[in-house]
């Protein structure tokens, strides 16, 4: 564990707690809402103003991080809003209080996105920024192992006593919270000219921004414009005949795998180049798509979700550790907060437009259009000049 500072094995530990109470939550959130007495279509806007705000704080707070030079607050109180909102759900069940919980937890992870990115980015030399977010990449993905394995062994104890997940849910939350207190802010020059950024302000870094950062945000965002939610490859595999429980087994047996290989994926990446493995995992990706539009046998979507696991270790912290290697140290979470809040806008595009394919033209025409978009998308980055690790 050469290299992993005291700073990121904390920033990585508050992930892992964090994603564990989440994590036990998203199999059982749609069947909660649902017995409470949301419909499908309340459950879709939901979930569209929850993703919609926190695709706008995460720009907004990274640049107000950059603006105020502090990283802790931000991280502190986004993480404790996030862990607050986990047994509002379950205490307040009338539909504007469920909206107001949802939100805060997207809130508060638009809140320290940028500014725990920037301290991250820190605590790394260019050469291992791979190795930095690789670790804590790995370790926030675990959380979506554990998460959702104690939620099956709760539930098969306690059948539909969901309120009380949410409950149980808040301890991990908790423990995240504690964590984040220990924490130090880093002493920065003396800044007596701060000036508080206006909420769209940091849409203005993109003129600001090295010419590089736009080239590498712009093939990242077009990626992203095909990359739907994951929900559609649970779907596939649950439309081919697959119990539930099987599903679900399989949903968590992709975050082990992309859990395991983060760490040393991100070493890797930074020996061979960050742009080299972020094409290897976007090559990955293609072959899963590719082959969720002809299989329907459940092996194979085992070894899908397996090579899934391989892509998302590849390219979710790769792409963050290159972003904050094309920016200045000072503006590293406006960096990476801008690209975090544009990313959030194109997946909700790009679910939307799944979902279209999907009804009109079927499940396979869905997996074929992403796998052709993503090879487009590989031969951008193939072709893109001017490499910078």
């Amino acid at each position: 564990m050469k290299n992993i500072s005291r700073t990121v094995w904390i920033l990585s530990l508050i992930s892992l707690f964090t994603d564990t109470a989440s994590e036990m939550l998203y199999p059982i959130m749609p069947i909660y809402l649902k017995s409470i007495g949301f419909s499908i279509v309340l459950i879709g806007i939901l979930e569209g103003v929850a993703e919609a705000t926190a695709g706008l704080s995460k720009g907004y707070f990274g640049k107000r991080s950059d603006a105020t030079q502090k990283r802790v607050p931000f991280v502190q109180i986004g993480y404790a809003l996030s862990a607050l909102s986990k047994p509002m759900m379950a205490l307040f069940v009338y539909p504007l209080w469920i909206f107001f919980a949802r939100t805060i937890d997207r809130f508060g992870k638009g809140i320290r996105t940028g500014a725990r990115d920037a301290i991250l980015s820190d605590e790394a030399t260019p050469e291992i920024k791979g190795k930095i977010f690789g670790f804590h990449r790995g370790m926030d993905t675990l959380g979506a192992v554990l998460g959702p394995s104690l939620a099956l062994l709760y539930l098969h104890y306690n059948p539909q006593d969901y309120k009380s997940l949410f409950l149980i849910a808040f301890l991990p939350g908790l423990l995240a919270i504690g964590a984040s207190f220990l924490l130090k802010e880093k002493k920065t020059l003396p800044n007596t000219k701060i000036k508080i950024p206006s909420l769209f302000s940091f849409l203005n870094y993109w003129k600001e921004s090295p010419i590089m950062y736009r080239k590498v945000v712009i093939g990242l965002l077009a990626f992203t414009l095909f990359n739907s939610s994951d929900v559609f490859l649970l779907l596939k595999a649950k439309q081919s005949g697959l119990s539930d429980s099987t599903v679900i087994g399989i949903y968590i047996f992709y975050n082990l795998v992309y859990a395991l290989f983060s760490f040393p994926l991100g070493i890797i990446a930074d020996k061979i180049g960050l742009k080299k493995m972020l094409v290897f995992g976007m090559t990955i990706f293609a072959i899963v798509y590719f082959g969720m539009s002809v299989n329907h046998n459940t092996a194979v979507f085992i070894g899908l979700f397996s090579l899934y696991g391989i892509y998302a270790a590849a390219t979710e912290g790769i792409s963050k550790a290159w972003i904050s290697n094309l920016s200045d140290k000072e503006n590293t979470a406006t960096a990476i907060g801008s690209y975090s809040a544009f990313q959030s806008i194109f997946s909700m595009i790009a679910s939307s437009l799944a979902g279209l394919i999907w009804y009109y033209f079927g499940a396979n025409s869905t997996f074929l259009v992403t796998g052709f978009a993503s090879i487009l998308v590989i031969i951008y980055f193939l072709f893109m000049t001017k490499e910078k690790r």
